[in-house]
């Protein structure tokens, strides 16, 4: 097992997992086959990277997110509210809008903004964006294997950070979207929860499942960056992705209102 302190997990002995899984919930993934990896030693974040860890980045930097350049980012219909002024959506996925001016700091739009979420994950953030912040910082994004064999918390071929046990509305266990999707939600708020919401798995690190997708450095398919862990949008009747095996893909310069990161960190850098 790791050493765990407030900040980071570290495995100064790296390890062997078997990565991947059997069950083919989402084929054009490419979860599987199920395989022996090997990880060297690192050390990651033991939660996402928070907007006050992030905005003490751009303070010092004085950086601006691709969302902020490109002055949209795509958020979840359900936070729009009524009366909100009509948008862009996604042809195949319509819970998805395209709102001027959502970023980190206007998760939103506009009209809202982050003082109360200090401790939430930063998102709106692109894969370039959580390089930079990376390369500040002095750690990287974790590799696909990292990332889960760190999730797994030391379990083998679990669906779970936790084990098998889905998670239900007496026992939730993670931040997954909990109603009918995309058009009602059982929660007051549908969305990210703070950083150490829920129980860590057996490492010690928060919301492997659900809350915010985590990017990855490796590629995925021709033109994407893997994700991992789901978000609070998943449900197992859409988007079962919140196992720990599970994979998806988004392009690098891509940005919406549940996509975050945690870093990883090199051996003999912890």
């Amino acid at each position: 097992m790791g050493t765990t302190d407030d900040v980071k997990v570290t495995f100064a002995e790296g390890g062997v997992f078997d990565m991947g899984s059997a069950e083919l919930f989402h084929p054009d993934d490419g979860e599987g086959p199920v395989r022996s990896v090997r990880v060297a030693p690192f050390a990651i974040d033991r939660h996402a990277v928070t907007n006050e860890r992030f905005a003490q980045f751009v303070a010092d930097t004085g950086y601006v997110t691709e969302a902020e350049r490109f002055g949209w980012s795509f958020v979840f219909h359900l936070f729009l509210g009524r009366g909100a002024r009509e948008t862009l959506g996604v042809r195949d996925a319509p819970w998805w809008r395209k709102v001027e001016h959502a970023s980190w700091q206007r998760p939103e739009g506009p009209k809202s903004e982050i003082a109360w979420r200090a401790d939430h994950p930063v998102v709106h953030v692109s894969w370039n964006d959580a390089n930079a912040f990376a390369a500040w910082s002095g750690g990287r994004l974790p590799t696909e294997a990292e990332w889960e064999f760190a999730a797994r918390g030391g379990l083998q071929q679990k669906r779970f950070p936790w084990g098998d046990e889905e998670p239900t509305d007496e026992q939730p266990r993670c931040n997954i979207f909990r109603g009918d999707f995309p058009h009602h939600s059982a929660d007051e708020w549908p969305g990210a929860v703070p950083v150490t919401a829920f129980e860590p798995n057996g490492y010690g690190l928060y919301n492997m499942a659900g809350n915010v997708w985590d990017w990855c450095a490796d590629d995925h398919g021709d033109k994407g960056k893997a994700i991992r862990g789901g978000s609070y949008l998943c449900h197992r009747s859409y988007c079962y992705r919140y196992r720990v095996a599970a994979r998806s893909t988004n392009s690098a310069d891509s940005s919406a209102g549940h996509m975050g990161f945690r870093l990883a960190y090199d051996g003999g850098k912890f």
